[in-house]
């Protein structure tokens, strides 16, 4: 599950339903994520994730279970080894270029476009990032969990 590249451990970077499968704790998908985080943890490597996917988690959190649940999902990924890369100029031009020539969503283009800036692997469960091919590194999480 996680490798070294010369002797570094491998970088990983959450999208949004990476997260959220851990937050809503899906069997499978949450097991794995859970792993990932505890070896960054182990290893002071913290998985990283776009402020804009940040953003997405925050918002469907918010909009399915409320605003006290938002703000409590907010404190406790605070306290997990999940560095949050912000979107800059430059990092959101480079997504809009993604989203453009490979048809991604929005948010997926920051995550797709961190993991390929940081030569990391993605965390994802979606489909939609194999449009990227070989310019992309996914570590797939099963999809349609309950």
């Amino acid at each position: 599950m996680t490798s070294s590249f010369r002797g570094r451990p491998r970088t990983f970077v959450l999208d949004a339903n990476a997260l959220l499968s851990l937050l809503e704790d899906r069997p499978v998908a949450a097991s794995r994520v859970r792993r990932l985080l505890e070896e960054a943890s182990h290893r002071q490597n913290p998985i990283l994730l776009s402020a804009v996917n940040w953003g997405e988690v925050f918002y469907i959190v918010w909009r399915l279970r409320g605003e006290e649940k938002a703000l409590e999902t907010e404190a406790k990924v605070r306290q997990l080894p999940i560095l949050v890369i912000a979107a800059d100029h430059d990092r959101a031009t480079r997504a809009a270029a993604l989203k453009q020539k490979h048809n991604l969503g929005y948010a997926d283009a920051f995550a797709a476009e961190l993991a390929i800036e940081r030569k990391a692997q993605l965390v994802t469960a979606d489909p939609e990032f194999n449009r990227l091919g070989k310019i992309l590194s996914v570590y797939e999480l099963p999809r349609h969990e309950s």
